[in-house]
Parts: structure tokens; sequence; C-alpha cells
């Protein structure tokens, strides 16, 4: 069997990756450990050596970006080469930066005696599940919202699979509630403008309420997200020719495509030479309309600019 290894193959129309539009913002993601942090850093370093503006962020709790580039990253971006900026946000301090922000418009619309029991709500939820998750979503929809403009791209280095699915559907799924806050706000507001009415004095008609105005642009935020997420953005999946891995790449496939997203180039990464020939073919048939890009398993990990650039050129830079 010959293997082409850093070839690409075209989708079902013929065409290779790079003859279609290029995606402003771009997700790699796959199960843990297949190099995914190994191929968004080597993209996104062809696109900033292109002299495109790239913002090369990661979202996997777990950050490895740093230790791929060979450099220190931290919460804000930090230039690491000509036209590229990275960034492994602290989703803890995310969530403390959100709750203040919370309490401050609490304090600024609220009753003064019920705010000791607002901070004990707001201490318990910070601790809850998925918070962590919902203040990166915050950090990648702001990230977003610079693309274009501060940025030309956006690369994301995702959490593993089951992180990236949630993160992606975030949007969506606070959507609802949000608009519930609104409407329940929009009664209070109401109820108040009603009673300045009938007391007198109150209210001039044009009630200035800082927290429903909050909540309104939150919620076009989290419309502009799941818009641009589905218009602007495309995943990459990065898998390794296993069974058990092809199969948990075959399932997010699916949904991402269900729910809306597009799916870019398949990267299979680590071929060996006695790679299982069933399962390679497995994967260029179910990725075919996709087109996949496959990558030998090497003695050396690709780290350091000059290894991602050379990993970039030999696989054509993924499309």
């Amino acid at each position: 069997m010959l293997l082409r290894f850093g070839k690409r193959r075209g989708d079902a129309t013929g065409r290779t990756p790079e003859d279609a539009s290029v995606s402003p913002i771009i997700f790699f993601g796959g199960k843990g450990g297949v190099g995914k942090t190994t191929m968004a850093a080597a993209h996104a370093l062809r696109l900033a050596d292109e002299g495109l503006r790239t913002l090369l962020i990661s979202t996997d709790p777990a950050h490895s970006l740093g230790d791929a580039l060979g450099v220190p990253l931290g919460d804000t971006p930090v230039k690491v080469s000509e036209n590229l900026w990275a960034r492994e946000p602290d989703a803890d301090a995310a969530l403390r930066r959100r709750v203040r922000q919370i309490s401050d418009d609490a304090g600024a619309a609220l009753p003064r005696e019920i705010l000791p029991a607002v901070t004990r709500h707001l201490d318990h939820a910070t601790a809850g599940p998925g918070m962590a998750e919902s203040a990166l979503a915050d950090l990648l929809m702001d990230a977003m919202e610079e693309v274009p403009g501060t940025w030309d791209r956006l690369v994301v280095d995702s959490a593993p699979t089951g992180h990236l699915l949630r993160l992606l559907d975030l949007p969506e799924l606070l959507t609802p509630w949000v608009q519930g806050l609104v409407r329940q706000r929009e009664r209070v507001v109401d109820a108040d403008r009603f009673a300045a009415g009938v007391v007198g004095g109150g209210s001039d008609g044009t009630p200035d309420d800082p927290l429903l105005e909050r909540l309104h642009a939150r919620r076009r935020k989290l419309d502009r997200a799941a818009t641009r997420l589905r218009e602007d953005a495309e995943v990459r999946l990065v898998l390794v020719p296993r069974r058990m891995v092809l199969a948990e790449t075959d399932r997010a496939a699916a949904q991402l495509v269900r729910t809306g997203f597009r799916l870019g180039t398949v990267i299979v990464n680590q071929v060996p030479a006695d790679v299982d020939p069933e399962v390679l073919k497995a994967v260029r048939e179910r990725f075919a309309p996709h087109g996949t890009v496959e990558l030998p398993l090497t003695g050396t990990e690709p780290l350091g600019f000059q290894a991602l650039r050379t990993l970039a050129a030999e696989t054509g830079g993924f499309g």
C-alpha cells in the first residue's frame, strides 16, 4: 500500500481545500492527544506568514499552546511572531470578572436589602458546573467580534471533542435563558413605571435601566455569536488512525453537521508505517466530502516555530 503523506485529497466535487473560501474563524478539534494544538499552531503561523493578522487562542483548560510554540503565554494576547498573537485564557479569572460585573449591575438596580441574598446566590453559582466553560465562551465571543477588525483570522485550539461541542452550542443554549431574564426585568421596570405614574414624580416615560440594557446587549451578543459560528466558522477535526478515535470523530462530525456547523479538512495525524489499512480506508471514505490530510508518525514532536512552519509547508497549510 502506498501512503501519500502530506497530500490532500479533494472533496466530492473535485475541489481541494485550498480552492474553497477560507473561513475567518477556524476551530481545531478532536479527541485528546491527537495533535490538534500542533495543527492549530502550524496553521495560525502559516496565516501570519502570509500577512494576515492572526489571533491563536486556546479554549482547552489544559493549555499547551505555549509548549507548542516554545514561548510563555498568558491571559492576554502575546505577540509571538510577525502578525501572530497567541493567548491562553485564564477561565477562573474570566469567571471572577463576570461575577464582579453581575454584582455591580445588581448593586445598581436592586434594593439594598436583597443584595446579601444575591451575593450568596452568585457565590453558589460560581462553584457550579459549567461556569468556567461559560466564561470561556464569553471570551471566545469577544474574540470573534474582533474578526474582522483587530484580527484578520481567529484560530482556536479547542478542548477535547465533548467540550468543543458544548462550547459551540452554548450561545444557542444560553439565549433562551437570557431572554427569560429580559422578560422578567421588563416586567419589573413596567411595574416601577406604573407605580411612578400612580404616585407621580418618578418617571419621564423613558426609564434608564442599566441591568435591562446589559441583558439586551448580552442577548444580541449571543445572537451574533450563534450566527457567526454557522456562517463564518469551520471546524477542522484531527484524529489518529485508530478505530475508537475514528468512532468518536465520526460522532462529533455528525453532530456538528446536524447542528449546522461547517466541517473543514479532516487531518489524519500520526499515521504509522504499519497502519491498519481498513481504518485508513474508512477515514478516507467517511470524510471524502470534506477533504483529508494524512501525516506520518515520526519520532520527534514538531515544537517551535521552525518545526511548525515545516509541518505547515509539508501539508500545504491544511487548506
